[in-house]
């Protein structure tokens, strides 16, 4: 019962740590990163109170050293999901009654243990899983995750705060339930703060989940139940499994009292869930709520008026940063005549000071690609662009996997605005650049806009105000999240709520109250003090 209109503490962005030369965080990562990687942790599932094994286990590997095994984790079969699904429903009985207040506690305490003890854990575990220098794994394991849980905790009172206008002689208010039934996460491997917000930001409404993260980031995902755990979420309320996707779907999605799932991934897969959703939409209680943020071919557009080094850093950093594996990574670049030379030779500076090699170096830029599959497409498109006749290579363009998955920062120069790497999402350290005629700007915002079926983030750079404001027109629909005259990623929770629509999702934009309110079923309540005992009205004389 509640006792009292309660305001949370107000949420603040994590500040980013340095990590520079001498600096504690720096010492206490690299201690974590040696003690994680030449151990061996044995991961289970969580399945309401217990921790299942089967002994049915996969190795996990670094990236950058794919033969050195830093732990197993075990997968399910068919009758552990079932049990996950009981598991969620039961716990609903409880966790759906528990008051806001109690649930938004056990976040904020959640948000707490990240920026604290647990900050070089879940960095240490990002870096070695996910091969993400110790700066891409601060700005994403510990800063983002813990800005989901302090905002999304902001943003819940917020949703509960606001009410319908009652008029004379009657009350009105609106309960925000959470869903009837249960929510399935499905994760990526690229963040980890998404891997801890899908599931969390669902429960936070008061759902219960079943969890299934990506085989490619188990290792940092165990940090995250730690922390739930510690932080007291209780048994049951995010029940985590592992294993052969379809099967996993399929048995979910099989149940009446499936009722939502919450997914970052390809566009391929989501659209096949979709489907599945679909053709099974007579079996559900309710009509389960299908939130999604999938690909991108996300792009750069320069006016010829626009600082030639500051599309240039753009490009640097907004196409190579954790080897262009961001959904909002930038790899299509539409540069004007006048200045492509200028911005191309820039890029070329940058690239050939990066370093790379293993994130267990501070001093790389850049690490490997997160699997075999990933490294093996990257280089197939590599090598066409090197043969195809209206392509070229013009920086980078080599690649070994004997040690790790290693891809060298690519720039493909073409001549085909509609090249296919210029239209394909790739998800890796490559861009394709296209050069056009001063004369074609406005030509190739549309350009632009025909190209890809993605429309997740974008970038336009130009010091002239009336061609940014062409360009905000013209590129309304292709971009979710659209940056002036900055690099198409980083999008901060609080500030730049994210998503994106056609293939790229539903954009119902992570870190924002519109995410949340997905998670809920709106119930009206009208309660009337002065009952009416006459059924005419006054027009009946």
């Amino acid at each position: 019962m509640g006792k009292g209109f309660f305001q949370v503490p107000t949420a603040i962005n994590e500040p980013v740590k340095s990590y520079a030369p001498g600096s504690p965080e720096r010492a206490a990562v690299i201690a974590q990163y040696e003690a994680y990687f030449n151990g061996n942790v044995d991961v289970p599932m969580y399945i309401g109170s217990e921790t299942v094994t089967t002994g049915n286990t996969n190795n996990m590997t670094p990236p950058h050293d794919h033969q050195h095994v830093v732990g197993t984790y075990h997968l399910a079969e068919k009758k552990h999901v079932t049990q996950a699904i009981e598991a969620a429903l039961e716990a609903r009985k409880k966790w759906a009654q528990l008051t806001w207040e109690q649930r938004a506690a056990i976040f904020l305490k959640a948000a707490e243990l990240i920026a604290g003890p647990y900050r070089a854990k879940i960095n240490a575990a990002t870096m070695i899983a996910q091969s993400k220098t110790v700066h891409q794994a601060e700005i994403d394991a510990a800063c983002e995750l813990i800005d989901f849980l302090r905002f999304n905790v902001e943003f819940m009172s917020q949703i509960y705060e606001e009410q319908p206008d009652s008029a004379e002689g009657i009350w009105n208010r609106v309960e925000y339930r959470p869903l009837e039934g249960f929510v399935y996460a499905i994760t990526p491997f690229n963040f980890t703060a998404i891997a801890g917000n899908l599931p969390a930001s669902a429960a936070m409404m008061g759902n219960t989940v079943v969890w299934k993260p990506s085989d490619s980031q188990i290792f940092s995902a165990k940090v995250i139940v730690d922390v739930f755990k510690e932080a007291g979420v209780p048994d049951g309320v995010i029940n985590v499994v592992y294993g052969d996707p379809v099967m996993i779907t399929d048995t979910i999605l099989a149940s009446p009292d499936f009722a939502g799932v919450h997914f970052t991934g390809s566009t391929y897969v989501f659209k096949e869930l979709w489907k599945k959703i679909g053709n099974n939409i007579h079996t559900y209680k309710t009509y389960p709520k299908i939130v999604g943020e999938t690909g991108g071919k996300d792009f750069i557009i320069a006016h010829p008026s626009a600082n030639a080094k500051q599309v240039a850093t753009g490009i640097s950093r907004g196409a190579f940063e954790f080897q262009g594996q961001k959904c909002s990574a930038a790899s299509r670049v539409y540069l004007p005549k006048s200045i492509a030379n200028e911005v191309l030779e820039y890029v070329k500076e940058d690239i050939a000071s990066f370093k790379m090699g293993s994130p267990a170096d501070l001093s790389n830029f850049i690490t490997a690609v997160i699997h075999e599959g990933s490294f093996d497409k990257l280089a197939k498109y590599i090598d066409q662009a090197k043969a195809d006749a209206d392509a070229e290579v013009i920086a980078g363009g080599n690649y070994d996997k004997s040690k790790g998955y290693f891809v060298e920062p690519t720039v493909i120069l073409t001549t085909n605005p509609k090249y296919t790497t210029m239209e394909t999402e790739l998800f890796g350290p490559v861009v394709t650049v296209y050069v056009y005629e001063d004369a074609d700007w406005s030509e190739t915002l549309q350009l632009v806009d025909g190209t890809s079926e993605y429309a997740l983030t974008g970038a336009v750079f130009s010091g002239d105000r009336y061609a940014i404001d062409e360009a905000t027109k013209a590129l309304e629909n292709c971009a979710g999240n659209f940056y002036i005259n900055d690099k198409p990623t980083g999008a901060v929770v609080g500030q730049q709520p994210f998503g994106g629509a056609r293939a790229s999702g539903t954009n119902d934009k992570a870190g924002s109250a519109q995410n949340l309110l997905r998670w809920v079923s709106p119930r009206l309540i009208k309660e009337t003090f002065v009952t009416p005992t006459d059924y005419r009205y006054p027009f009946l004389g």
